[in-house]
């Protein structure tokens, strides 16, 4: 049965909804930055570009590095676009836009998130690179998926008990990268480890302006969890969006994060965008290998 017209939205021109793109201006291999002005710092580096669209905070550019088609997509802030971006790029390649239908044969893609984050731990440093082993889901936004194949109830529920996590709120989801992607990109430069994803920056990452908390040590509480040789390394407000629903979608991908404050230490970096360009660089360089 096709999918209705108010379930999948297309632009007049057979472009989809939000992303402005058809499946012939979109590349397999492809790279998240959360802000529109980044993806211009990452082509930068193409060697051609031979496709550019923006519509909101959703700028897409394609073109090719050291020979691979690359897309670089802008995908604004925060979980709830994160949904949008990877359910349309997810229906570019494997629904056919004209019948309304899923495929039969389906299109995984490779997806490297490039973004900034402040680590939780002291031995975790400025200026330093981090790879995201698991991305742990606080925000609830997975649970309106069927997501029992990619829980992981043991870290899950360790993680619940250690910080008295309040029934009020969605239950925390803990999912691992595309094992694919973190030994392509992997180096002994590279930290790794738990990346918590909130869904918001002030009150949810457990900062205090004029608005009181509803637990306020769960910072102190989430850096002192460890499950095994587990440990969460820094907070951010993508991954765990990006990782459960590439999962569910049968996509690979990997969150690669330039650490540019350290919230144990109360440090933050000197110079952020060297930090990300050199960032850029490490991770194109990996991808066209």
């Amino acid at each position: 049965m096709s999918i209705k017209n108010s379930e999948l939205i297309l632009n007049p021109d057979g472009s989809i909804y939000h992303l402005n793109l058809k499946p012939e201006n979109i590349a397999a291999n492809i790279i998240f930055v959360g802000d529109q002005d980044r993806v211009e710092k990452v082509t930068a580096h193409f060697d051609s570009i031979d496709f550019t669209t923006q519509k909101r905070e959703f700028k897409t550019s394609t073109g090719t590095y050291k020979g691979k088609r690359i897309s670089v997509i802008s995908t604004g802030i925060g979980p709830d676009n994160i949904d949008i971006v990877l359910n349309e790029l997810d229906a570019l390649f494997n629904i056919d836009l004209k019948t309304r239908q899923p495929k039969s044969k389906l299109t995984s893609l490779n997806i490297v998130r490039i973004g900034t984050s402040g680590s939780l731990q002291s031995d975790i440093p400025v200026d330093s690179f981090l790879m995201s082993s698991h991305g742990l889901d606080l925000n609830g936004l997975l649970h309106s998926y069927q997501i029992d194949e990619i829980s992981n109830l043991k870290i899950e529920n360790a993680f619940v008990k250690h910080t008295n996590w309040s029934t009020k709120k969605a239950h925390p989801i803990i999912i691992k990268n595309s094992k694919v992607l973190e030994n392509k990109l992997t180096s002994e430069k590279i930290y790794k480890g738990i990346t918590a994803t909130a869904g918001g920056f002030y009150g949810p990452q457990g900062r205090i302006l004029r608005l009181g908390l509803q637990d306020a040590e769960l910072n102190n509480k989430i850096d002192s969890f460890q499950y095994n040789t587990h440990r969460i390394t820094n907070l951010e407000m993508e991954t765990s969006a990006i990782y459960g629903l590439s999962k569910l979608l049968g996509h690979n991908a990997i969150s690669m994060n330039a650490i540019i404050a350290n919230r144990a230490n109360g440090t933050f970096s000197k110079n952020p965008s060297k930090v990300v360009a050199d960032l850029i660089i490490y991770t194109l360089e990996k991808i066209a290998e």
